[in-house]
Formats: structure tokens, sequence, C-alpha cells
């Protein structure tokens, strides 16, 4: 198997299923009856674990840029609000999981867009395919948004 195609499953197939489980685990874990803070400090503690954990077996990686961990900080800034927000609306406002998955994945396009702009990746982007994919993207939303 190519190292392209490892990637892909490692960074994409992989992520999917676990993004996805654990969405259902968020459905679980707010209608079960957790604050939301503590849904959100208990979800930090367990990424922290996984961080140490991920550290030790990579010791031999000690990288490390004032920079890097400014965009960190900004990734779980992000990710964090992004996930309260979610399971506020499970709660407070009886959303469906099973609609509102599909409507914040919607962030693929928001990745693309950035990358494309921020990283200059559009040189290496088949446009055309680029644009029926997020067409269809824009599409499947809707559809699911209104189930």
């Amino acid at each position: 198997m190519s190292s392209q195609a490892l990637g892909l499953i490692i960074g994409g197939l992989l992520p999917a299923l676990l993004f996805g489980l654990s969405n259902v685990f968020a459905k679980a874990s707010n209608t079960a009856g957790i604050s939301l803070g503590l849904y959100v400090v208990t979800i930090g503690l367990t990424v922290a674990l996984v961080g140490g954990v991920l550290h030790m077996l990579h010791s031999g990686d000690s990288s490390f840029s004032g920079k890097g961990l400014l965009f960190a900080i900004c990734v779980g800034l992000a990710w964090a609000t992004g996930t309260a927000c979610v399971a506020y609306a499970l709660v407070q406002h009886s959303a469906r999981i099973s609609v509102l998955a599909p409507l914040f994945n919607m962030n693929s396009l928001v990745s693309v867009l950035l990358g494309m702009w921020l990283f200059a990746e559009w040189r290496d982007i088949d446009t055309p395919k680029l644009l029926w994919g997020a067409l269809l993207i824009v599409i499947g939303g809707s559809l699911v948004a209104s189930a």
C-alpha cells in the first residue's frame, strides 16, 4: 500500500469513523445528564490523557515553538466551542444528532476554502472536482436539515 493511500486511511477514513462514534457518544452523554461545563472539561481531560500517551510514545519528537503552541491553542478553542454548541443544541433545543452531524460536518468546506487560501493548496487541486464535491456537500446538508 502506498504512503499516500495509508495517509488517506489513517487521516481520513479512521477519523471519519471515530468522529462519527464521538457524535453518538455526545448524544448519549448529554441526554444521560451532564452539565455543559463538566461535559467539555471531561472531554478536555480525556484529550489531555491521549495527548500525554502520544507524547510518551513519540518521546523522540519534542519539537516546540511558540507559534505552534499558539495555533494548537486556537485548535482547542475552536473545537471546544463547537463541541459545546452541539451539546447545548442537543440538551436545550432537543436537536437530533442525526440532523446536526451532517450540518456541522460541512466544516469541510471551511477547511477546504481556508486551506486553499492560507496554504496555497489551490495550486494542487482539481478545481472542477472540488466545486462539484462542495456543491454535493451543500445539497446533502440542506436535505438533512429539512429531514
